[in-house]
């Protein structure tokens, strides 16, 4: 009975209803899509450090959390006394800095890149062979309608794009080291911001992380791959997770609101309703039972509209932005947004449950 009269209620005014709705799905929309992006540029930037095949880095010791690569806090000098040291295979220092939203370029020995990292996969294209040119990947040249042979400015200066490769490695845009060090005003004395080491046998790792940190003498901090990609997670971010609990508030804050503004007109509007159902026996918290379940409704059928407009906010940025911003689906914060879509519901719904459980069924049914 009490589930036939939610259904027609809403149903009834079904404009209000579907309007409540999509306001709770747009706030767990908010919530999965900055899920998504924060796991997504997170995940891709474990990536592209696991590509470049390295098995330790090298960051100033006072660099703080170890995936913040500061551009230009490195002195070069070290790498020709780290390549001098037993079971050193390879060493290749870095120079990173952001030229747009989210998108890094890499200055770099490509050569060296190449050998490290197994091998560039290029789509079209070439190695740079002069000062002036760079690599792309795939993501930023879709973006950014780049092609072989094609100008494009950056860092204050004109680059002529070599080759279009695939994602995975370093930045978006590798270009030649020294080029991106005389750019950033970086070459006296030349400094980079990491410097990459491969080992002759990569068994021996946390050996040649704690040989390298007694020998660097705190100058430098050794870091093996499985430490630095352990760290790429939102728990080892305090202020992401900050920001993602700012926005869950203010989602559950619009949930009540929407709720508490859905239920509280339906209150109004059928007072006549309500007087008939309390004089036909219904006891308060029957009344109350019944706005609960229809604002147990609008979250759920909210909340498949917020995992639909979620789906479809990442095919779209996928499709516009596919460089500066990379997200994944977070089927795992499906059920967490249902409950945040739920509590603020229930919070909306309470004070409109009393007000109506306490109206009296004569008042009520001389309501006008």
């Amino acid at each position: 009975m009490i589930n036939k009269l939610v259904l027609e209620n809403l149903r009834h005014r079904w404009i209000r209803t579907l309007l409540s709705a999509l306001v709770i799905g747009v706030q767990v929309m908010s919530i999965l899509t900055l899920i998504g992006l924060s796991q997504g540029l997170l995940q891709e930037s474990a990536s592209r450090q696991k590509g470049t095949g390295a098995d330790i880095f090298l960051k100033p010791e006072n660099g703080g959390a170890t995936i913040s690569f500061s551009a230009g806090q490195t002195p070069e000098a070290f790498a020709p006394f780290v390549a001098r040291q037993p079971h050193v295979a390879q060493v290749l220092p870095v120079f990173s800095t952001s030229v747009a939203l989210l998108t890094t370029m890499s200055g770099v020995d490509i050569e060296g890149l190449n050998k490290m990292s197994g091998g560039l996969h290029l789509l079209e294209g070439h190695l740079p062979s002069s000062p002036n040119e760079i690599l792309v990947d795939q993501y930023y040249a879709k973006q950014n309608n780049l092609h072989v042979g094609d100008q494009i400015r950056l860092l204050n200066r004109p680059w002529r794009v070599a080759g279009v490769m695939e994602g995975g490695v370093l930045g978006r845009i590798i270009a030649p080291l020294r080029s991106v060090q005389a750019a950033m005003a970086s070459l006296d004395p030349p400094k980079v911001t990491q410097i990459l080491v491969k080992l002759d046998d990569p068994q021996r790792t946390d050996q040649e992380v704690a040989t390298l940190n007694k020998v660097l003498n705190g100058n430098l901090r050794a870091i093996s791959m499985q430490e630095i990609l352990s760290q790429f997670s939102i728990n080892n971010l305090p202020e992401l997770k900050v920001f993602i609990r700012v926005i869950t508030g203010l989602a559950i804050l619009v949930g009540f609101l929407v709720v508490f503004l859905s239920m509280y007109t339906a209150v109004v509007e059928r007072t006549r309703e309500i007087g008939i159902l309390k004089a036909l026996g219904a006891k308060p918290r029957t009344i109350i039972d019944l706005l609960v379940r229809e604002a147990l409704v609008l979250s759920l059928i909210g909340w498949v509209i917020g995992v639909v407009l979620a789906i479809a906010a990442k095919s779209a940025i996928t499709a516009l932005r596919p460089a500066s911003l990379h997200i994944v689906n977070v089927p795992a914060w499906w059920p967490i947004a249902a409950v945040i879509a739920i509590v603020g519901a229930l919070l909306g719904a309470f004070y409109p449950g009393m007000k109506a459980a306490r109206q009296d069924a004569i008042e009520a049914l001389s309501f006008e």
